[in-house]
């Protein structure tokens, strides 16, 4: 792989890198902390870096805690389609939403929260589930310039799959950097994930072939 160098039509998403998906937290992803040393690295070779949180609501619709008898992890299906039921995460305000303490977050120039309405989820941070709600990061990006984004972060089989997805949609080069990433990876969802970015045209690399 030829080597990478960013320049400033490249921007840096790193996705949900929150107390809730560390080691600990309330829907900890797999050795989610690992994901945080290359991640400092590689934001101290761009030039331009964006943050994504959860924010959502309390009671949140994608919550089981919000429908009797459910039980997190199970599948429901909503008025936008079929929704995962997760454990109460990364609400509004609380510890759990916050960013990492070792995350190196201070050269942000946009944090993007989603998640934010009650009634929908949202993992991309382009676009929220009902596939209908835009976050306004497109916008903002191409209004700033950029043409290609590299995704890293939490979790690869859902919210960096889909931000890198929904970034080829909006009309970026879209790149995961693989081992800054971890999955949640159940029922074969990392590998279904991998197999949509490849289908949407998603490169995969690893971190040190960004220089």
């Amino acid at each position: 792989m030829i080597p990478i160098a960013p320049t400033d039509h490249d921007v840096l998403i790193v996705v949900d890198v929150q107390t809730d998906f560390l080691p600990g937290g309330a829907l900890a992803v797999p050795d989610g902390d690992a994901v945080i040393a290359p991640i400092n690295a590689l934001i101290q070779r761009f030039a331009h870096v964006v943050l994504t949180q959860d924010w959502h609501t309390p009671g949140h619709i994608s919550f089981a805690s919000s429908h009797a008898g459910k039980t997190p992890f199970e599948m429901i299906e909503l008025a936008y389609g079929d929704q995962v039921l997760w454990p109460d995460h990364c609400v509004q305000g609380t510890r759990g939403a916050a960013l990492s303490d070792v995350l190196e977050a201070s050269k942000a120039e946009l944090v993007i929260r989603k998640g934010i309405h009650p009634e929908v989820d949202s993992y991309s941070a382009f676009m929220e589930a009902d596939r209908n709600t835009a976050t306004g990061l497109a916008g903002y990006l191409k209004s700033r310039g950029f043409t290609r984004v590299f995704v890293c972060g939490l979790a690869t089989d859902y919210c960096v799959g889909w931000t890198a997805i929904d970034a080829r949609a909006a009309g970026f080069d879209s790149l995961v950097i693989e081992d800054a990433c971890r999955a949640i990876d159940s029922n074969g969802s990392l590998a279904k994930a991998w197999v949509a970015m490849a289908g949407a045209g998603v490169q995969r690399i690893v971190s040190e072939g960004v220089v």
